[in-house]
């Protein structure tokens, strides 16, 4: 009998009261509550439950961990532990909070989450844990949705009276409950974009309805559509914004010249990727009698078409960048403007917003000029075209006349790219030789002062018709990339330097990057010096220069992409603001994004704003821009996560065709669930589970980022090469997974 009883009382129990009633409590911080509305929310009504309630609740007032206010009624105690903050969860459900009240980002329990998403906005609890002594924090409060729409697969209930939808992201843990007559005829595993609507108070999942088909998963088209869908991206223009700009009037006009510097007559030429269809910047060169070089970096003029409040440029706005995936562009601009006016092509006047720089041989500037001009292309090179000139002309030297050197101009039949073979004229070939020697001249300046070279490899893909990847190439950037870089570097620096230093200063939108984090730093050096390389911390300039060194050293070796990889981590992230605190990475004071205003529209404002200012205009207002750049950043920032998976996409579909080879790896990654390894011959990374580990017992050793066989003493550790073969390839999630075959004959 006593022990029935115990089991009885052990069964009736309220587990975890004490932290539900808190939670309770702390959701709603201004309200009361007494025993019977707790009980009701908890879905209790008995009378062991609600005793359970109301000493929990005594105990907890005893505590001063909450208040009573009034008899029976009771609220939680308001005190500088609430904080606010952007939740970040991890696939297994727990996550983390980063707020600027905290040094570290705070840990928060799947348990404590209470309905929030990542991404979201939230105000939390802090404490200190009395074991580990860290702070951890229990979700309050929604404060704003980062998102209202996910990307998912449809389950038809089997009656067909409703529906869930499995979200793709593994950050997501809860389905989400649709009814049947919200579907819009889904059918039962079809690829959806769903819109959250509520979330009741009782419910495990929360309500919401599809907006969108996209298509059966696996799918091609479904799979591209379903990455831009995650992140609300568009993949069409509107109606009405299409039709706008078909409607523009886009002649070149003697009324609109005259308004305009005319630079027709400069030799002008584009240096483009071999399949670029827009191109919005070409340079002019031209040798001054006084023996300086009169370069102009020339822009499309975006906003001359592009006007404020029009339907074009809430669309280019809300856009805010064109969007890079493997297979597609999508574009900021319709293509009338993207491909046509704004795109300066060979043989054609266009108009263009320019810089224009008087240099010397030692890239000394001793005068510049900006505003808007009217431009004629007379050549358009690929990079491949022009690193010909380059490469074929190995000893050239700055001439102190034009037109005295020999140069071997024509560009040989396996580099001719665009559309014909042809001998490049003279004083085009000089003009690519000239600048190449004065971009070489700029960037060794720029390393000296602190620059960091980051000349990552590019994973691209050959795709046939059906948009199948058939192989893989890397894309690196030679003499030919950075001579355009250079020049347009130069005139992002001048244009962000001719408005930062006016007095009073004048609002204007700047590009910024902040020095990077010292324990990140330190983490990069504990990773690097397995492979041999030391940094130096001492200051600005050890830390470019030794950061510099590594790069350097790495090119061509086994941890090139680790490394590479690594130390663009532990820079800030580049942004958008009205607050100018310099570029970290370029070593520049003052820096803008001026160039590329056909894909971004921090660009157009900046055009726009520079041009207001040469019209003698007062200082635009700063928090509008404010807001501007905040959008404009978080857009760059969604683009990339797209870009970054329709890479991981296109690799999956490779290896798919790959299933039974063996490749050799580099382990780039080590968690507690297992190793990842990113193959030599494509880039391609995927996840050796540690429950396909099966010659031994493995387990994690964080200290030495390795994988140990506790028997064999077997250590797989970062930056290790080894063989691995294809397990499995999943589209839809978009996992690629190997089995790990071992370590290569030394």
């Amino acid at each position: 009998m006593t022990r029935q009883k115990k089991r009885k009382s052990k069964k009736n129990k309220i587990s975890n009261l004490t932290n539900t009633i808190l939670s309770i409590l702390k959701k709603d911080r201004n309200k009361t509550f007494n025993y019977k509305q707790i009980a009701a929310i908890i879905g209790v009504n008995d009378a062991s439950s609600r005793n359970q309630i109301i000493k929990t609740l005594t105990k907890l007032a005893a505590k001063q961990e909450i208040e009573q206010v009034d008899r029976g009624k009771y609220k939680a105690v308001v005190t500088s532990e609430y904080h606010t903050g952007i939740l970040d969860l991890s696939s297994k459900g727990n996550g983390y909070v980063i707020s600027d009240d905290f040094e570290e980002d705070v840990f928060i329990a799947s348990n404590n989450i209470n309905r929030a998403l990542d991404g979201d906005e939230v105000e939390f609890y802090a404490y200190k844990r009395r074991k580990r002594g860290k702070i951890e924090g229990e979700i309050t409060n929604i404060l704003k949705r980062a998102k209202s729409e996910y990307v998912g697969t449809i389950q038809i209930h089997s009656k067909k009276n409703f529906a869930f939808v499995v979200p793709d992201s593994t950050k997501m843990y809860t389905d989400i409950f649709v009814p049947i007559n919200k579907t819009k005829k889904a059918e039962d595993g079809d690829k959806v974009l769903v819109s959250l609507e509520d979330w009741p108070e009782k419910s495990d999942s929360p309500n919401g309805k599809v907006v969108q088909v996209l298509g059966k998963p696996g799918e091609h088209s479904t799979e591209i559509h379903a990455i831009l869908a995650e992140y609300g991206l568009p993949h069409e223009f509107p109606y009405e914004v299409e039709n706008y700009a078909n409607n523009l009037d886009i002649s070149i006009t003697e009324d609109e010249i005259a308004k305009r510097r005319d630079m027709r007559k400069d030799l002008t030429f584009t240096i483009d990727p071999k399949d670029a269809k827009d191109f919005d910047d070409a340079l002019s060169f031209k040798v001054l009698e006084n023996g300086l070089y009169e370069i102009g970096i020339h822009i499309a003029d975006v906003s001359h078409y592009v006007k404020p409040d029009t339907v074009l440029d809430d669309e280019a706005y809300e856009r805010a960048t064109s969007i890079y995936l493997v297979d597609r562009v999508v574009p900021m601009l319709p293509e009338r403007l993207s491909n046509g006016a704004c795109s300066l092509r060979p043989h054609e006047e266009k108009y263009t917003f320019s810089a224009v720089f008087k240099m010397n041989n030692k890239c000394e500037i001793k005068d510049q000029w900006f505003g808007r001009t009217v431009t004629y292309s007379d050549a358009r090179f690929a990079y491949e075209e022009a690193q010909a000139i380059i490469e074929n002309n190995p000893d050239f030297v700055i001439p102190a006349k034009a037109g005295n050197s020999p140069l071997k101009t024509e560009i040989p039949q396996e580099v001719s790219l665009t559309g014909k073979q042809y001998n490049t004229k003279p004083e085009i070939a000089e003009a690519v030789m000239i600048l190449d020697r004065l971009a070489k001249k700029m960037r060794s300046q720029r390393m000296r002062h602190g620059a960091i070279s980051f000349d990552k490899v590019e994973v691209k893909f050959d795709l046939d018709k059906e948009a199948n990847p058939v192989g893989v190439f890397f894309k690196t950037s030679k003499d030919a990339n950075k001579l355009i870089e250079e020049f347009m570097l130069l005139a992002n620096k001048k244009v962000a330097e001719f408005i930062g230093k006016q007095k009073p200063q004048k609002t204007f939108v700047y590009r910024v990057h902040d020095e990077p984090d010292e324990s990140k730093l330190a983490q990069l050096q504990t990773v690097v010096g397995r492979f041999g390389h030391k940094l130096n911390f001492k200051d600005r300039n050890s830390i470019a220069s030794s950061l510099n060194s590594l790069l350097k050293d790495v090119v061509g070796k086994k941890e090139q992409n680790l490394v590479d990889t690594l130390t663009i981590r532990t820079m800030a992230k580049a942004e958008y603001t009205t607050h100018n605190i310099g570029h970290y990475g370029l070593a520049f004071d003052y820096y803008s994004h001026f160039t590329s205003p056909i894909r971004r529209y921090p660009d157009v404002m900046a055009h726009r704003l520079l041009q207001h200012y040469l019209d003698g205009g007062k200082s635009a207002n700063e928090e509008v821009y404010e807001e501007k750049c905040r959008h404009s950043s978080n857009m760059e920032y969604l683009a990339t996560k797209a870009e970054r998976d329709s890479i991981k996409y296109m690799q999956i579909r490779f290896m798919q065709d790959h299933e039974d080879e063996e490749f050799l790896g580099v382990i780039s990654g080590v968690t507690d669930w297992g190793i990842y390894v990113e193959i030599i011959a494509n880039k391609c990374e995927g996840m050796v589970s540690v429950r396909d580990m099966k010659d031994d017992m493995y387990y994690f050793d964080q200290e030495h980022f390795a994988m140990i066989g506790k028997k064999s003493n077997t250590m797989y550790q970062l930056g290790d090469e080894v063989i691995v073969k294809v397990k499995s390839t999943d589209l839809v999630r978009k996992h690629l997974d190997f089995y790990l075959v071992g370590k290569p004959e030394a």
